[in-house]
């Protein structure tokens, strides 16, 4: 009984895999073959671009980080909250903890009146969280034309190509009447009922191309960087881009500096139990007559 049932295991799973194998072959030699819309036209995958916490040995530009928190407090903030990330932890950018006391207190956030109990805002404090700039999403939707800007705080993370895709995002605004496709073709040649509408821009890096977001960046020296760094449109996009990546995982140095130990162990451990294994069985393993 065991046996049989060991056997209906096996064939369930290896009939799960061939068909998962041949629906992915079938999606794969029929991908592009469909009907051409707008979005498989002119759709584009996020740029090329480097950062320094790239790879398995990869880390954080502290200086990066500063900037673009720097290009989210006077851009992105005015519509994004970052509802998932304290004052204190900006410590991890090489900020003193004076320097973070001192930033909190720039930020005006929820509280209570104290004398009468009702609503009110104050400076922040270091415990207190990224403050958002809207009271709900009623509000949120009203000022950006019935669109509900997200939260930041784990944007890296939930988009593929993660800092590549905010940052071509970024750069990526353009006249849909000049961009063309592979083709040689405009948008309005092609598909002129996909053309932007009001409140609406064209952005070849968006899923549907129209967003209702307005270009955040839109000069170069539109920030003035502390360290002196040139702020072009490209720097701007490029900081801002690796600061999301570090609000979304801020443990990244860690886990990878606590990776390459835990696969070191693993190795050495698999050796040993493979040297173990021979020395238990050799006693039991039949020789080999020649």
């Amino acid at each position: 009984m065991v046996r049989l049932i060991g056997i209906l295991t096996g064939l369930f799973f290896t009939v799960a895999v061939l068909w998962a194998f041949a629906t992915g072959a079938y999606t794969a030699a029929t991908e592009g073959l469909g009907e051409k819309t707008a979005e498989s036209e002119f759709h584009e995958h996020p740029r090329e671009v480097a950062f320094t916490h790239d790879g398995a040995f990869g880390h954080f530009d502290r200086q990066q980080l500063q900037r673009g928190y720097q290009v989210y407090k006077e851009v992105c903030s005015a519509c994004h909250s970052l509802r998932l990330v304290a004052f204190r932890n900006l410590s991890d950018l090489g900020y003193t903890e004076a320097e973070v006391k001192a930033e909190a207190a720039s930020w005006q956030v929820p509280g209570i009146d104290p004398n009468t109990g009702e609503a009110t805002t104050r400076p922040g404090t270091a415990t207190d969280y990224f403050p958002k700039p809207f009271a709900n999403d009623v509000a949120a939707a009203a000022a950006n034309g019935n669109a509900i800007p997200p939260d930041l705080s784990l944007m890296a993370k939930a988009r593929h190509d993660g800092p590549a895709y905010i940052y071509s995002l970024l750069v990526g605004y353009t006249d849909p009447a000049t961009h063309k496709n592979e083709a040689g073709q405009t948008l309005a040649q092609t598909f002129p009922d996909s053309m932007p509408g009001a409140g609406l821009y064209f952005n070849p890096y968006f899923p549907n191309l129209n967003l209702a977001m307005a270009p955040p960046l839109t000069s170069d020296g539109q920030v003035t960087y502390a360290d002196g760094t040139e702020a072009s449109i490209d720097q701007m996009a490029k900081d801002v881009s690796a600061f999301l990546a570090w609000s979304a995982e801020p443990t990244l140095e860690k886990r990878k500096q606590t990776g390459w130990p835990v696969i070191g162990f693993l190795l050495f451990a698999t050796i040993l139990a493979f040297l173990a294994k021979k020395q238990i069985w050799a006693a039991v393993t039949p020789k080999r007559k020649d």
